[in-house]
C-alpha cells in the first residue's frame, strides 16, 4: 500500500509495522482485570523507565467496559435489553433484534503502547470508538490499523479502544450512558496501561494524562455520552469525529462552548454533510468561529469542520484528506512527540 503522505523514514516504520502486524498480548486475563484497584501513593516517586524497546499491544477484559449493559435506555425507564425469548435476552433496534450473547457481551478493550513511548515525557491517551459492523481484531487492529498509525506517528500517545456492539449496525453506548461511567472506564484504563507498560510507578502518569477522543461513524453516541456525562471535566482536550456527526449535535456544541481551549475536528463525507452544516449554524449563533481547515497545531484549540475527500465512508480511517489520517492528526500535536 502506498504511503504518499509520509516521509521516507515514516514509510519504512509503518511498512514494518503493517507488514509484521501487531502482536497481541493476551496475558491479562479476565480474573486479573478483577484484581483490586491499584491506588498511586502520594509519595510515589517519578518513574525512571526508559523508552519502550518494542510495541506493547493487548486485548484486555475491563469491568467498566461499555458492555455487557443491563441498564435502561437514556432518558427513559425502558430496559436496554427489551427482548426476552425463552430466557435469551436481546435489544430491539426497531428493524431487528441483536442478542446479548452475540452482540453485547464482549468487555474487551484494545490497548496499545508504541515502541519509543517515554513515560517521562508529556503523553496523551487516545480513546477510539469504532463504528458499525466492527470488531477490535478484524477492524480496529487489522483493517483500520489504528495501533500501527499511532506507532508510526512518533507521538507519545497510547491507545484505548473499547469494543462497542459487536459487528452490528448499532451505535449504543452501553454503560457510557450512565453518569460518571466513562470516567471510571478511563480510571481502569490507567491501571491496565500501567500493568501493560511494566513499570508500576507509571500509574500516576496514565491515571492523569489528557485525553483525545476519536470517533468513527457510529462511535458518535459513545463520544457524545463521554463528554456529556463522563465526569472528566477538562481532562478531555480534543474530540475528532471521522464522518461521525450523525446526531447529538447539541451535546457536541455544548462541549465546544464550555471549553474554548480544547479542539474539535469534524471530518465529513456526504453521509454527515448536512449535520455538520447544522452544527456550524448552531456554533455561529453562539459566536463560535469554525475553520474550514484543521489547525496545524491542534493544542491551540479551535473548531474545524472539513470535508474528508473523495473516499468511501468505509475507508475513512485509512484514506481521507491524507492517507492514514490519525498519523496526520497526531503530528499536529508536536507537544507530544516521542
Amino acid at each position: 500500500m502506498a504511503l504518499p503522505a509520509l516521509n521516507c523514514a515514516r514509510r519504512r516504520f509503518l511498512a514494518r509495522a503493517l507488514g509484521a502486524g501487531v502482536a497481541l498480548a493476551f496475558g491479562l486475563s479476565r480474573a486479573e482485570s478483577k484484581q483490586r484497584q491499584i491506588v498511586p501513593s502520594k509519595t510515589q516517586v517519578q518513574s525512571r523507565s526508559h523508552p519502550l524497546k518494542a510495541d506493547k499491544t493487548a486485548l484486555v477484559h475491563f469491568d467498566t467496559a461499555p458492555f455487557p449493559y443491563h441498564g435502561t435506555m437514556p432518558n427513559s425507564d425502558a430496559p436496554f435489553l427489551n427482548v426476552n425469548e425463552n430466557g435469551r435476552k436481546g435489544h430491539s433496534t426497531g428493524s431487528r433484534v441483536y442478542w446479548e450473547d452475540e452482540t453485547y457481551n464482549d468487555n474487551r478493550v484494545l490497548l496499545h503502547i508504541p515502541k519509543g513511548f517515554d513515560i517521562r515525557r508529556p503523553a496523551l491517551m487516545l480513546v477510539f470508538f469504532h463504528g458499525h459492523g466492527a470488531t477490535l481484531e478484524r477492524d480496529v487492529l487489522a483493517r483500520q490499523k489504528v495501533p500501527a498509525q499511532i506507532s508510526a506517528s512518533n507521538a507519545n500517545v497510547v491507545l484505548v479502544a473499547p469494543q462497542l456492539a459487536v459487528d452490528a449496525r448499532d451505535s449504543s453506548a452501553g454503560k457510557f450512558w450512565q453518569a460518571g461511567a466513562f470516567g471510571r472506564f478511563v480510571g481502569e484504563a490507567g491501571q491496565q496501561l500501567a500493568r501493560l507498560h511494566g513499570d508500576k510507578k507509571s500509574l500516576r502518569t496514565f491515571a492523569s494524562m489528557p485525553i483525545v477522543i476519536v470517533a468513527y461513524s457510529g462511535g458518535y453516541v459513545a463520544a457524545a455520552s463521554a463528554i456529556e456525562r463522563g465526569g472528566l471535566k477538562k481532562r478531555v482536550r480534543g474530540v475528532v469525529l471521522l464522518d461521525s456527526l450523525y446526531g447529538d449535535l447539541d451535546k457536541f456544541a455544548h462541549w465546544i462552548e464550555a471549553d474554548p481551549s480544547a479542539f474539535f475536528v469534524s471530518v465529513y463525507l456526504g453521509s454527515t454533510k448536512n449535520q455538520n452544516a447544522q452544527l456550524e449554524d448552531i456554533l455561529a449563533a453562539h459566536d463560535v468561529d469554525v475553520s474550514p481547515q484543521i489547525n496545524t497545531r491542534l493544542a491551540a484549540g479551535g473548531v474545524a469542520v472539513v470535508p474528508g475527500g473523495d473516499v468511501r465512508h468505509r475507508d475513512l480511517v485509512t484514506h481521507a484528506w491524507v492517507d492514514y489520517p490519525i498519523i496526520d492528526l497526531l503530528q499536529r500535536l508536536p507537544e507530544y512527540r516521542r
